[in-house]
């Protein structure tokens, strides 16, 4: 979502201002007129895209869980890669791999505030379906980087790896509650808190 440089097609500038909406006013205050308002375009020519805002839901919850997990996917299989060349051994260690990871999560907890407060407000209104997926797709996420974990402190039980990478969670989705300051400095302090954590844990 955030990391597209191109520029976003109609579908998903109608998620990006429902999620906004969503998240200011709640799912049952927002009515598809407005969304549709926020693009420019009629109420009904919404659903020509979607079925309505619950499928708009689904997929910006559902969506956004599934991005998660692909960027840890590729950041993984790029640190795989890179190990196997000459160039890039020594470089992709399992610390370099949880910076990646952390990195990764900064920036959607960043540019993605919205969808933070949409998935702790709205979950439970999904269809049981789509709640199963979007917590299938977030455990899948919590264990790759469980796993992640482990190879830097070998000695971490993996009970105790998941209890701190759900806290680390906890931590870097606070960005809803921050206020705006620089974004460099934001990410910086996060970051160094996400480690400072897992060192608590890791290193006790």
């Amino acid at each position: 979502m955030a990391t597209r440089t191109d520029a976003p097609t109609r579908r998903e500038q109608i998620l990006k201002e429902a999620a906004r909406l969503f998240a200011e006013r709640g799912f049952h205050g927002v009515g598809v007129d407005e969304i549709g308002a926020a693009v420019g375009i009629s109420g009904p020519g919404l659903y020509r895209h979607f079925p309505g805002k619950d499928a708009m839901l689904a997929e910006l919850l559902v969506g956004i869980s599934d991005s998660l997990l692909t960027g840890a996917k590729r950041r993984l299989a790029e640190a795989d890669g890179a190990a196997g060349s000459a160039a890039g051994a020594g470089a992709t260690g399992p610390e370099a791999v949880l910076d990646s990871l952390i990195e990764g999560h900064i920036d959607f907890a960043l540019d993605d505030r919205p969808l933070i407060t949409l998935h702790d407000r709205e979950l439970d209104r999904l269809r049981d379906a789509d709640r199963k997926m979007v917590r299938q797709l977030q455990r899948q996420y919590v264990e790759l980087w469980v796993g992640v974990l482990r190879e830097v402190y070998p000695a971490l039980a993996e009970p105790a790896a998941r209890s701190a990478v759900h806290s680390v969670f906890g931590l870097l989705n606070s960005t809803p509650h921050l206020g705006r300051p620089g974004r460099a400095m934001t990410a910086e302090l996060l970051h160094r808190m996400a480690r400072g954590a897992f060192a608590a844990v890791g290193e006790a």
